[in-house]
């Protein structure tokens, strides 16, 4: 049986959540008003029907009873977005690192697939791509 869900939300813990949505909203995503702010989360939406949920990391805590990882040391998962164009994954990439995130690989280009990535203020790893669907088909 195939589900079908309305939106898909992962949650990430984040040391300050109003940092956090200032460097989320600084790439041009926008909050979801359909889930207002409070001192322990913000919701941002990245795509359609795909939000992620910027949670306190006190507060995460308390959502499971297994430990957090550090993302100075360990990488948890990598969180893939496609966009449409090379220009727009330079483009994120580059702003999110003048708003304090990191590189995490340099831009790398193999005829289908163009991929750069970013670390965001947390640690948390963004991998951005653009798929070349006229290569693909080629």
């Amino acid at each position: 049986m195939a589900l079908t869900s309305v939106f898909t939300s992962f949650n990430l813990p984040v040391k300050n959540v109003e940092q956090s949505k200032a460097f989320f909203t600084g790439l041009g995503f926008e909050p979801n008003p359909q889930f207002p702010d409070n001192e322990n989360s913000a919701a941002i939406v990245i795509g359609a029907n795909l939000q992620v949920m910027l949670i306190n990391q006190a507060f995460f805590n308390t959502l499971t009873e297994k430990e957090s990882v550090d993302t100075s040391r360990y990488a948890q998962m990598t969180i893939a977005l496609a966009l449409e164009s090379r220009e727009k994954v330079d483009e994120i990439v580059n702003t999110a690192v003048s708003l304090g995130g990191k590189l995490h690989a340099e831009p790398e280009y193999h005829g289908l697939i163009y991929h750069w990535g970013f670390v965001d203020l947390d640690g948390h790893l963004w991998a951005i791509n653009y798929m070349n669907m006229d290569a693909a088909q080629g």
